[in-house]
């Protein structure tokens, strides 16, 4: 394949387009779209190859914004011919988990909605609640994302009340268990008191309840208690009665009235704007809501029934076979609805239908669905006016050419200058952005206990932030992460040690930069010796005042951390022979001092750098006479 950066796109080279179109045959099959460098772009399918790749370079009005944007990019096209429409789906399904390419997210991830993984790609799996999708491992699964989250947290709080799991990420000691072993909430995973294979069993049945299986799980769980007590083990038993007891609790009430309460089934509807669509899709196994996911995508995107069946096929790929249900109810129609039905099916091994309800209680659920994703969009659209009209205010106020994407606040934490620390947080059209936090340690000499300077210290943060650019690492037109607005926590002081390092570095005319004054809610701008007339209530100043205690918050938090970290380890600055450099190697190799307290000799032997006669004074310190 070229991979020339010299090829021109298609949309530029009719010649080559029209005769790659003709190369394209009227037959199922899967395309993919390639850019100048060989990067895929898009993965589709489609039911005749040479009509839906044509329909891309017809009319770029008839297209959305994103696919648009995607086909300006298309420099080669590439096609697999398969038998069905059904392999078709499946192929395009597998290349997408493959690949990933970029224009094929339709879903937009915007932490709003928490998902559950569970870590099979260990020997302990953990169970836990989180909001990035980070696929790093192929055996590791991810369930949701689920709306209503604090439904979600009372689950996994009840589930591990319930079931013998690992509670804590790190062990608390290193040579024996913790409190929730003797009390029967961990089965001693840290000392491996119990194999990965038994340990993975009960991490399968906890898997159940977020597969939507909660009543299959009750009736294994029901003949496991019965058996066990025709064996006179009562203990286990009462044990076995006391989960049921406790998963039956769950969705109690959250009965959905159906006519046949046997049969599984999904239900996806969308409410939509000019812009946004958020979809809910309720999961109902034997009349109970079990789940109740939610996503966000473009509704420029696509017509409604294509979006629906992109979100349902995004859902299902990541799915197991026994979580699809036998039914699927559905708001519109779907394009493909028949290629869907087929490639469900046959992952699943018996026969789904997918169904557009007209009347009676089905079409009641629909209705139900969509008023629920109705209110979504109306808070999700509220949320939206307020950073606009928060964004807009703060434009005038400021009098900036455009409107801020992103905006990035600065504060320093210290006490009397001891453990100096300095946060970035980061607001992009007005939501914190916490994947673009960072904090920075003081390095500056100066700062020490009993000398404190936040002049220097934002002057350091402001040099490190925008070294790069400076030194012509990288330009401003070429970066992500340039901000359009910096705002500094302080008042003149601050702000002009900030300008002068601007200045110094040839940036003061590229970086607007502004300081927030506690006391009053001051403004100040560079150059000016008396801050803007604001009200502190007005949109652009609150947006301001949220910047500024995310940032007094999150640089708080990094110097308390780093306070306790400096506590335990003067611990170890008390053992005479112990210097710096084996006390991380210490650190390193048991974690915490409490570890190294409960070490014995030989193990604080076998730590490099440490002999027998260091050991001994380290054990001594800790088991004095």
């Amino acid at each position: 394949m070229t991979t020339s950066t010299d090829i021109l796109t298609l949309v530029k080279d009719k010649e080559r387009l029209e005769n790659r179109l003709k190369e394209i045959p009227a037959e199922p099959g899967v395309y993919l779209m390639r850019d100048r460098n060989g990067d895929i772009l898009y993965i589709g399918k489609s039911k005749k190859l040479r009509s839906r790749v044509r329909s891309y370079f017809r009319d770029s009005q008839l297209l959305s914004p994103r696919i648009a944007t995607m086909v300006q990019q298309v420099a080669d096209i590439e096609f697999i011919v398969t038998d069905t429409e059904a392999e078709s789906l499946a192929l395009e399904a597998n290349l997408v988990k493959q690949h990933q390419p970029y224009f094929n997210v339709l879903l937009k991830d915007d932490k709003r909605y928490p998902y559950v993984c569970i870590t099979w790609s260990e020997d302990y799996p953990r169970i836990f609640i989180t909001r990035k999708r980070r696929i790093d491992n192929e055996k590791d699964k991810f369930y949701g994302p689920y709306v209503d989250t604090h439904l979600l947290r009372y689950t996994l709080h009840i589930i591990k009340r319930t079931f013998p799991l690992r509670q804590r990420p790190r062990p608390l000691f290193k040579d024996r268990p913790c409190l929730n072993y003797d009390i029967g909430r961990c089965p001693g995973v840290c000392q491996q008191l119990i194999s990965p294979e038994e340990y993975r069993q009960t991490v399968q049945k906890v898997a159940m309840i977020f597969q939507g299986r909660t009543g299959e799980l009750i009736e294994t769980l029901t003949s496991q208690m019965e058996k066990a007590a025709e064996d006179l083990n009562f203990e286990a038993a009462a044990t076995i009665r006391d989960r049921i007891k406790a998963l039956s609790a769950l969705n109690a009430d959250q009965k959905v009235a159906l006519p046949d309460d046997t049969i599984s089934r999904d239900a996806i509807a969308l409410a939509s704007d000019e812009q946004h669509c958020c979809i809910q899709l309720f999961q109902i196994r034997a009349g109970r809501l079990v789940g109740r996911l939610g996503f966000f995508a473009d509704s420029r995107s696509l017509p409604s029934g294509a979006i629906l069946q992109r979100v349902l096929e995004e859902h299902y790929r990541m799915a197991e076979s026994v979580e699809i249900p036998s039914e699927i109810l559905v708001q519109h129609e779907l394009p493909d609805a028949e290629i869907l039905t087929e490639w469900l099916s046959d992952r699943k091994g018996r026969k789904v239908n997918i169904i557009v309800p007209q009347r009676q209680t089905k079409a009641e659920l629909i209705e139900m669905v969509e008023r629920n994703a109705k209110y979504e969009l109306e808070r999700t659209q509220r949320l939206a006016d307020r950073n606009l009209q928060s964004l807009q205010d703060l434009t005038e106020i400021l009098d900036l050419p455009d409107i801020p994407k992103r905006i990035e606040g600065y504060d320093i934490s210290h006490i009397q200058g001891s453990n100096a620390v300095a946060s970035q947080v980061v607001f992009i059209d007005g939501i914190p952005a916490k994947q673009h936090y960072r904090h920075y340690n003081i390095k500056n000499p100066d700062v020490k206990i009993g000398h404190s300077d936040d002049f220097a210290s934002l002057a350091e943060v402001i040099r490190r932030r925008f070294r790069k650019y400076h030194q012509g690492e990288i330009s401003k037109e070429n970066a992500e992460d340039f901000p359009d607005l910096v705002m500094i926590d302080g008042g003149k002081g601050q702000l002009s040690s900030v300008v002068a390092v601007l200045q110094e570095m040839d940036l003061l005319q590229e970086v607007k930069v502004v300081s927030l004054a506690k006391q009053r809610e001051e403004i100040f701008l560079p150059g000016e010796s008396l801050p803007l007339k604001t009200d502190s209530e007005q949109p652009g100043v609150q947006l301001l005042r949220r910047l500024r205690d995310e940032a007094h918050r999150f640089a708080i938090s990094f110097h308390r951390q780093k306070r306790l970290n400096k506590s335990r380890r003067s611990r170890l600055d008390e053992i005479p022979g112990l210097g710096f450099h084996r006390q991380k190697l210490l650190l390193a190799h048991f974690h915490s001092v409490d570890y190294i307290r409960e070490a014995s000799l030989e193990q604080l032997m076998e730590v490099s750098g440490i002999g027998r006669q260091l050991a001994q004074e380290i054990y001594d310190y800790f088991h004095p006479a």
